[in-house]
């Protein structure tokens, strides 16, 4: 396994430098194409820009899907100019907490293992969150090897189980993660972050300002573009012609906020126009399941994941979205959906904080409404009624709002400018001679 990651280095890195060629990247995450989960769709984005950029770039993923059992792939392959080595792991997914430990540990091992036994080093390694701490083994490569890397930051651990009460955080094992995790981020050469609220949680890490950008995720605006219900196979697929359809896309999870979402749902259940429709998976669908049971909810329906290539499809068969975000989270979790709910010209409503990555630029684009649950669950879920009644009895309101959000995607959450916004942080740190300078000036992006 590790020497095939080392022949996609190439030559070292002196002999590189002297033939132009630019530097031999590697990222380290558990989730890489062809699987669903969120961060390996946009690694998979960003190195194939990198490959088309001119850069060797290589990737150490898990074999294991992130819902459960083995993603339908080689353990090694080149495609779209990257090299892909798949490491087996255990593939229990993320249906209980045991299973995911075990499936972190076997990748664990197996990653520091590729950082320590190679023959030669890569010009620079950025490891992501999934699975938590790999900055850590960043930390022992650099220690050990003299080996470069960067941190791509989706979230933030032990924050993260803090936070769900997890961990105390007084307790021994958060004070051993917090350590590790520190000296992780700290000895990092950058910290790419999703947003200025994680942006001030890592820099209280003691990472310097400097040393940190942002840089959002992002959506294909050919992947996901709005389209028209009558261009749209799925609303017949689904049965969905006749009602005003209200999606949750994506991950069900600790962090996301259905108090308020939920009790529309049941204030909601006897409006034959109004569908309530989920699609994706979580630790937290079967207690949404659950909910709609013990009410009586006739009016909806939970779906798995579509493939990508469909994605344009599924988010547009909505006529308004829906994200959330518990409070304690903020700053520890950015909800990438957002963005794709952006590019498929559809209102969002926000369930959380107003004060967060989210919620912000729901306000700055105009692109949908934001509910604070800190005003309790029956004013934040006659708010979320309000709204969809309010669309669904004036689309041409909903459409112009929609319209805000698609402006809004393309001026700064599109895949191309924020892949290159990522590439201007890789060369200004690892590209001999290039300036340090953004390539983009700050805006719309956020990009600093």
């Amino acid at each position: 396994m590790t020497a095939s990651i080392d022949a996609a280095a190439g030559s070292p890195a002196a002999a590189r430098r002297e033939e132009g060629r630019k530097p031999s990247l590697l990222f380290v995450n558990q989730h890489y194409w062809p699987d669903v989960a969120s961060t390996g769709q946009h690694l998979t984005d960003l190195a194939e820009h990198l490959a088309a950029e001119g850069y060797q770039v290589s990737i150490l993923a898990s074999r294991g899907k992130y819902v459960k059992g083995k993603v339908p792939a080689p353990l090694h392959e080149v495609r779209n100019g990257v090299t892909i080595t798949r490491v087996r792991t255990t593939g229990f997914g993320r249906g209980r907490h045991l299973g995911r430990l075990v499936d972190y540990a076997t990748f664990y091992l197996q990653a520091l293992g590729a950082l320590l036994a190679g023959t030669s080093r890569h010009d620079g390694v950025v490891v992501l969150t999934t699975p938590p701490l790999l900055s850590f083994l960043g930390a022992i490569a650099k220690k050990l090897r003299g080996q470069r890397y960067g941190i791509w930051s989706m979230d933030l651990h032990p924050d993260a189980e803090i936070a769900t009460g997890m961990l105390k955080p007084t307790s021994l094992a958060a004070r051993a993660l917090e350590w590790m995790n520190g000296v992780g981020y700290r000895e990092a050469d950058f910290v790419v972050d999703l947003g200025a609220h994680m942006k001030a949680r890592i820099v209280a890490k003691g990472v310097r300002p400097e040393r940190t950008h942002t840089v959002h995720v992002w959506n294909r605006k050919e992947e996901v573009e709005p389209t028209p219900r009558d261009a749209n196979p799925l609303i017949d697929e689904l049965r969905l012609r006749e009602k005003f359809v209200v999606m949750y896309s994506g991950n069900a999870g600790l962090v996301h906020e259905f108090g308020p979402i939920l009790e529309a749902m049941r204030r909601t259940k006897d409006d034959p126009k109004l569908f309530w429709l989920f699609v994706g998976d979580g630790p937290r669908r079967r207690e949404i399941e659950a909910y709609v049971a013990e009410h009586g909810i006739a009016n909806t329906a939970y779906r798995d994941y579509f493939p990508r290539e469909q994605l344009k499809y599924s988010l547009s068969v909505a006529d308004a979205h829906l994200i959330s975000l518990r409070a304690p989270f903020v700053g520890i979790s950015v909800p990438g959906k957002l963005y794709g709910i952006m590019a498929s010209g559809r209102p969002a409503i926000f369930v959380g904080p107003e004060r967060s990555e989210s919620g912000e630029t729901v306000l700055e684009a105009g692109c949908g409404l934001v509910v604070d649950p800190a005003s309790g669950v029956d004013a934040a879920a006659a708010r979320i009624v309000e709204a969809v009644r309010e669309w669904a009895s004036r689309p041409e309101e909903a459409r112009a709002i929609g319209a805000r959000g698609r402006a809004a995607f393309l001026a700064g959450y599109e895949k191309e400018r924020c892949c290159a916004e990522f590439g201007d942080v890789i060369a200004a740190r690892w590209v001999e001679g290039r300036a340090a300078g953004p390539r983009f000036t700050k805006g719309s992006s956020g990009a600093s």
